[in-house]
């Protein structure tokens, strides 16, 4: 029989007349107290609770120090009469269970959302989103001048890309643009408003909402255009010059400038909270009253999503039995979840599908065709190779997309090195083998993974605890400029390309995570990367500890503002390194 926990004033003394508790007593009491759900202060005959709330419904999974049966003040002298007495009693309707949580079908579940709203919305690239909920929300046009609040917006003819093609969304708060195409293309055009936020500081400020925090501080983001404002959040339409060339507007909104507070020897920036009208959220399992299960990287951003909107609606797989979850496997509890939709159609699409075949990963070139083709591949190869041997015995390491995410195939035999993904992953493994893909296994670049043994996977907002909190012993990103002082710049060339910060501005502001830059020493036509000073938005003030191109490797002094030449790739010279870098430096070879 389903029971539930009630707490019944004492039948022999009152609260006024009992005499103070024991510290070991009070202390069992609030730890039995805090592993159930139902707790109320009726009598022990009082008639069943009539709300439907779920949280006022739990399975009864008794506490060690409860005994094998029911126990009053007279059975059980030594727990202090005047806190409680245990009792159970059956759950007594379908309302008190929850199961008022569950509707019909995802078009019931959003029916209510009015036009204006701000969506809190789930997933990560395409991974864990709530896909029929979007669906749902494309066939309501009028459902427009959304808020929509994810990590990024999908791709072009998925997830939220189809809301931005019916022009139902006003404004995206995202990290990241990503290769969604025709995302990039509404911004610059002055048909969207974008408010880009680092992936972490989105994550925490999702989490401080549900929270009930109002506002926090954070060093992510220090010096930058995201502390001093001024990034544009909406374009004015698009000029023609005299060529006949579109070139994009004139900014009419711009971020506000940051708050500053300094904190022992260090500035941080003041971020506010995000809650949602409605959190649209995916699920793999839930229960009738609304504990939620996630699976593998699925799980993202969708926890601290449904914590922070005032109604959150969940989607998903399967539902079970009340009972069937164990309560120390569920990541979001059900008083935190408001609808419940049981959908038997994913498409579950992979972003980017990457197989391990047996054979070593190749490195492409940007210069694929051209007669230095093979070359340039190589060179590049030779950055992946000299970053790997940063790796140290028992290291945390993240690794940015592209580049540094393949020095991972050469950790050095007997080393044992954690990667971690923004995502949510720690013990990432290597690419699967071919039919062994899961689209609810992906990187922080959508690519599939597997799990090693031991691995973990958790939410966003635990993520970037790990990484502001200096867990994360080693980063590899990649880059477009670096200044002889460490700043780093890599998510934005103004007014042409938007991919967003991602997670890099986290990654880079973590002061005890020793920070590698891997990229191509110059740009198309040899225009240097390595420079006195950043010409493009920074990522992080003097973050770099050190840089590795295709001709060299450049140690970063942060302290006197100096680039250190510590090695040289094959067949290049310090007068190669000289011609190709505008930043001063010194050689320590």
């Amino acid at each position: 029989m389903s029971t539930v926990l009630r707490i019944a004033a004492s039948p022999t003394r009152s609260a006024a007349t009992a005499a103070p508790p024991t510290a070991a007593g009070a202390a069992a009491l609030r730890s039995a107290a805090r592993r159930h759900l139902s707790l109320s202060t009726a009598g022990p005959q009082s008639p069943p609770s009539p709300r439907s709330d779920a949280s006022c419904s739990a399975r009864l999974h008794r506490h060690p120090l409860l005994a094998p049966r029911s126990f009053s003040a007279r059975t059980a002298p030594s727990l202090p009469s005047a806190f409680a007495t245990l009792v159970r009693r059956p759950l007594a309707t379908a309302a008190s269970s929850g199961s008022g949580k569950i509707v019909a079908s995802a078009a019931e579940a959003i029916k209510d959302i009015p036009a204006g709203s701000t969506l809190l919305v789930g997933g990560f690239g395409l991974c864990g989103i709530p896909e029929n909920l979007i669906s749902e929300l494309q066939k309501r046009p009028e459902i427009n001048r959304l808020t929509v609040v994810s990590n990024n917006a999908g791709v072009d003819d998925f997830g939220l890309g189809l809301l931005l093609k019916t022009k139902q969304i006003k404004r995206m708060i995202s990290s990241y643009v990503g290769e969604n195409a025709e995302f990039e293309r509404q911004y610059l055009q002055g048909e969207l408003e974008v408010e880009l936020t680092p992936q972490g500081t989105l994550a925490e400020r999702i989490r401080a909402g549900g929270a009930g925090i109002p506002a926090f501080f954070t060093a992510t983001a220090v010096g930058t255009q995201v502390h001093v404002g001024g990034i544009p959040i909406k374009y004015g339409p698009p000029v023609i010059n005299d060529a006949g060339k579109k070139l994009v507007g004139k900014p009419e909104i711009l971020s506000s400038p940051r708050e500053v507070r300094k904190f022992g020897d260090r500035q941080y920036i003041m971020e506010e909270a995000i809650t949602g009208d409605y959190s649209l959220i995916k699920a793999w399992k839930a229960d009738a009253v609304g504990n939620l299960v996630f699976r593998g990287t699925a799980n993202n951003f969708n926890a601290p999503m449904a914590r922070a909107g005032r109604i959150t609606i969940a989607e998903v797989e399967e539902i079970v039995p009340v009972g069937a979850l164990p309560p120390t496997g569920i990541h979001v509890p059900g008083i935190f979840v408001d609808r419940i939709v049981h959908c038997t159609t994913f498409e579950k699409r992979i972003e980017r599908l990457t197989l391990n075949d047996g054979k070593s990963l190749s490195i492409k070139s940007k210069k694929a065709g051209s007669p230095d083709a093979e070359k340039a591949a190589q060179r590049r190869e030779f950055i992946v190779k000299r970053a790997a041997k940063e790796f140290r015995d028992g290291m945390y390491v993240n690794l940015g997309i592209g580049m540094p995410m393949l020095a991972s195939n050469y950790i050095p035999e007997g080393f044992t090195v954690l990667l971690q993904s923004e995502n949510g992953i720690l013990g990432m493994g290597p690419f699967p083998k071919p039919g062994e893909q899961d689209p609810d296994l992906i990187n922080a670049g959508k690519e599939t993974v597997t799990l090693l043994d031991g691995a973990s996977v958790f939410a966003s907002d635990d993520s970037f605890a790990m990484i502001r909190g200096g867990h994360v012993d080693l980063t590899i990103l990649g880059g477009m400029e670096v200044a002889q002082n460490g700043d780093l710049a890599n998510w934005i060339i103004p007014g042409k390309m938007v991919k967003g910060m991602g997670g890099a501005m986290d990654l880079v502001a973590a002061g005890k995570t020793k920070v590698v830059v891997t990229m191509e020493h110059t740009a198309k036509g040899g225009k240097p990367k390595i420079l006195k000073q950043c010409s493009l938005p920074i990522t992080g003030q003097q973050c770099v500890d050190m840089i590795i191109t295709d001709m060299c490797v450049f140690e970063v002094d942060k302290t006197r503002g100096v680039l250190r030449l510590v090695e040289l790739m094959p067949d290049v010279t310090v007068e190669d390194v000289r011609k190709a870098t505008e930043a001063d430096f010194e050689v320590a070879l």
